[in-house]
This record gives structure tokens, C-alpha cells and sequence, in this order.
């Protein structure tokens, strides 16, 4: 392996160059809360994220195309990753087309959770959008909001963004990018397609008997192309929640990340690096919560996708 081939580490993911032209993710079982990577993995997280993400760039690649390229490890060229990280990327990699990221989170917000309730009962806004008066904690908004949020370096904390500042963001990128008409065109591009996105998998989400509350996209331009890239729809970036016990008035039940940060939030923790080690329990209910979240929106069985790397 040469040196170069190596880009950085993510919160969770690896980055690999593989030629000019393509990018190599390996989802790593890191997870991260507060924007800080924890101590103790996840067991088979990784890939649970790069399962999930597969199957949903499948699901909306007639809304938008994506950076996905290929999952075979034989697409990998000989001595280009360690071989520790090549004995173990069978379902934990995606090979992609390299794209210029957009510096903004792309959140879709179907209910009112997280930060967007703190806002909230602060302003009556989320992100600079006006929503009715005495909403209560995970209601059902009135229609999906985009509220964009920062992209923090790991360590810091993202910020919650209007739309105004959304488009000084994007305008940087696409002057680099050479993309034609104006930064207000794109991210109303943008926009349009996060909510489509959003749409389509809340329904897809509510056929599994799933809640899609909120979800951040990452996008970016690919020869100018708008396309979809990172990870997509996975409990580390959504909002999960059972449809059948889902009762407005208070945080919710969930598949995703929201169990290990209410146990993060009874800790002695300044939310700073670094964080707590999980205890036993915390660790084995959060990958309970993942690999449910995968098996009922795929309809895949987790442990034969461990075994064969297959969604079927």
C-alpha cells in the first residue's frame, strides 16, 4: 500500500483513494454522539450503516443518481488498503465516483425532535421556518421542513442554519465546481430533492411499521451533477421510531443513536473527547436497535448479509 492511497478518517468511516477517480468508504463500528467519537464500538455497525446505505441508493436513484460505484472487495486493487482493514471490508465498503461534498447538512424534518424541538419551544421556528403554535414534542409536523444545519470537524458541534445562509454555503462549492446557473438554482435543486427523498422513504419506512422522524443527506456535485453521497437513511444519521408506540408528548422510543445519548445524558459527561466508555447493556441495546432498523426496512436477515453480503 503507498502512502497516498490513505485520505482520512471520519467520525465512522475510512476513506481510501483508489486511482484518480474513485473513493473507497469502509464503515468502521466507531460511533459517534454529541460529535464525539466514543470509545467502545458497535459491534457489525458498520456494516449495518453500508447495508442500509446499498439499499437505499437503490430505492432513490430515480430521484436522484449517487456516488455508488460498486461493493465487491475484488474491485479493489491488489495492496492499495492494509490488509487488516482488506480482511475485514466484505460488507462494511462502498467503491465510489469522487464528488466536491457541498458544505451544509441536508435535514429533512417530518417531526418534531432533537434540537429542532429545543428550537422550537426557544423561537416557535426551526431553522428560520415558522410552525404552528403548541406542538408538542414529537408531533407530527404539518408538511417535511428542510432545516440545514453546519458541518462541524469532529470534536465541535453542528449548527442549525436558514435557508439564506444554506445558499452562501453552496455558492462557494459551486463556483469551484464550475456548475452553471446560480448558487439560489442549486439549492433549490437541493432542496427539491431532499424533500423528495424524505417523502419516499417515510413512506417506504411506514410500510415496515417505521416512524421516519428526521434525516440528514449529504450531496454534492459530480462534473456539476447533483448527486447523493456518503451514507444514506441509517440509524446513525435518521431519526427511527416504531409506528406502534409512537405517542407525542415526549421523546420516543427509537432505533438509532437517541439510546445511547439519553444514557449519555445521565452521565457525569461534558460532552467533550473524550467520551464515556459504554457499558455492556448500552452497547448490545443499541446494536438491538440498528439490526432491527435494518432487517425491517430492507426485509433482509442481518446475519446471512454478515455471512454472504447480500440484501435478499
Amino acid at each position: 500500500m503507498t502512502a497516498s492511497t490513505y485520505l482520512r478518517s471520519g467520525k465512522v468511516r475510512d476513506l481510501y483513494a483508489i486511482g484518480d477517480d474513485r473513493l473507497l468508504l469502509v464503515a468502521s463500528d466507531r460511533l459517534s454522539a454529541f460529535d464525539v467519537v466514543l470509545p467502545t464500538p458497535i459491534p457489525g455497525k458498520g456494516r449495518v450503516l453500508t447495508g442500509l446505505s446499498r439499499f437505499w441508493f437503490k430505492e432513490t436513484s430515480s430521484i436522484v443518481p449517487n456516488h455508488l460505484i460498486g461493493t465487491d472487495p475484488a474491485a479493489i486493487p491488489a495492496g492499495t488498503i492494509p490488509d487488516d482493514v482488506a480482511a475485514d471490508v466484505r460488507g462494511r465498503m462502498l467503491l465510489c465516483r469522487r464528488a466536491t461534498v457541498l458544505p451544509v447538512e441536508i435535514v429533512v424534518r417530518g417531526y418534531l425532535a432533537g434540537s429542532g424541538w429545543k428550537e422550537y419551544q426557544s423561537t416557535g421556528e426551526v431553522c428560520g421556518v415558522p410552525l404552528p403554535v403548541g406542538l408538542r414534542e414529537g408531533d407530527r409536523l404539518p408538511s417535511p421542513i428542510l432545516t440545514p444545519a453546519t458541518k462541524a470537524e469532529q470534536g465541535q458541534h453542528d449548527e442549525n442554519i436558514d435557508y439564506g445562509r444554506m445558499v452562501s454555503e453552496i455558492e462557494r462549492v459551486a463556483v469551484r465546481d464550475g456548475t452553471t446557473g446560480s448558487a439560489r438554482d442549486l439549492a433549490e435543486r437541493v432542496r427539491d430533492v431532499a424533500l423528495r427523498l424524505y417523502d419516499a422513504a417515510a413512506a417506504r419506512c411506514e410500510r415496515a411499521g417505521i416512524l421516519l422522524a428526521d434525516t440528514k443527506f449529504e450531496m454534492g456535485l459530480a462534473g456539476g451533477e447533483l448527486i447523493l453521497v456518503d451514507e444514506v437513511l441509517t440509524p446513525d444519521s435518521s431519526r427511527f421510531w416504531d409506528a406502534a408506540t409512537w405517542a407525542p408528548g415526549g421523546p420516543q422510543p427509537s432505533y438509532d443513536k437517541q439510546f445511547v445519548r439519553d444514557w449519555l445524558e445521565r452521565q457525569p459527561w461534558d460532552k467533550t473527547a473524550p467520551g464515556p466508555e459504554l457499558p455492556a447493556d448500552v452497547v448490545t441495546g443499541t446494536r438491538a436497535r440498528y439490526v432491527e432498523a435494518f432487517e425491517r426496512i430492507t426485509g433482509a436477515d442481518f446475519e446471512r448479509y454478515l455471512g454472504e453480503d447480500v440484501l435478499s
